[in-house]
């Protein structure tokens, strides 16, 4: 079997933020007309403490990991909010639930969970993938696997997710294979098509360089296959002082 590439699973299908903003605006228009009310739709575009406001409105609790936790829904959900002046009856917190489970800190394959509670951002792999723009550490390279968009380990392993349902939303739907990639088949895209396949993605705010980047590594820590190497050696002199230093490192894992 080829080696493949591991892509969060929030990433394989359209833009969440797209679909969740969309969605978000409808409801604000109605509560616009419906009952005059001054509203604003926020996902992810401003510094807004949403999991703390999820907590406090009872839709969960900061688990161990901390993600929020619903008891219905386990933690693979997206948190989205309208800000407004319409008086809305208050909710009460939900209880942590996580009792004695350190499964997440466990699974956590850079060590990023320091403690419950406790996560250093800078060791966390989707961190590293996704908003890091420069070199990962070298440290952490080996450790990062195969995981070339985002980790999802400590949810994986977090029992509450036995709750967690499939998405319905067609827009959720799996797009280009993504859940089936293989790392050597990815490093061949072009800029141009990296731009065309995940228009609409939110793998695409990374751009095409982190995109190599982040695949680079995921070949440097699979298996001493010729393919691998091969891949590695088409871009050995990638136009990219950044991919190129990666690569420079992958190929150092697999010496011919």
């Amino acid at each position: 079997m080829r080696p493949g590439a591991y892509v969060s699973r929030y990433a394989l299908g359209r833009d969440y933020h797209k679909v969740l903003r969309g969605a978000l605006k409808h409801l604000a228009a109605t509560l616009q007309r419906c009952a005059g009310a001054q509203a604003r739709v926020f996902v992810d575009s401003a510094p807004v403490l949403e999991k703390a406001l999820a907590r406090a409105a009872g839709l969960g609790w900061i688990g161990k990991h901390t993600n929020l936790i619903a008891r219905d829904a386990g933690s693979y959900f997206f948190l989205g909010e309208i800000y407004t002046d319409v008086p809305l009856p208050l909710d009460a917190p939900t209880p942590a639930h996580c009792g004695s489970c350190s499964a997440c800190l466990d699974a956590c394959p850079t060590g990023a969970i320091l403690a419950p509670w406790r996560l250093d951002a800078r060791r966390c792999i989707s961190y590293l993938t996704i908003e890091l723009a420069g070199a990962i550490p070298e440290p952490l390279r080996p450790l990062i696997g195969n995981r070339v968009y985002g980790c999802d380990d400590c949810q994986l392993v977090c029992p509450w997710n036995r709750y967690a349902r499939a998405a319905a939303h067609p827009d959720f739907a799996v797009r280009h294979g993504l859940d089936d990639a293989r790392l050597a088949e990815l490093f061949t895209w072009s800029a141009e098509e990296f731009a065309q396949r995940l228009a609409g993605s939110a793998i695409h705010r990374i751009g095409h360089e982190r995109w190599l980047r982040n695949i680079a590594v995921g070949l440097g820590n699979a298996p001493p296959l010729p393919e691998i190497r091969a891949a590695l050696e088409r871009r050995r002199d990638d136009p990219s002082a950044l991919v190129r230093e990666h690569v420079r490192w992958a190929l150092g894992r697999h010496p011919q």
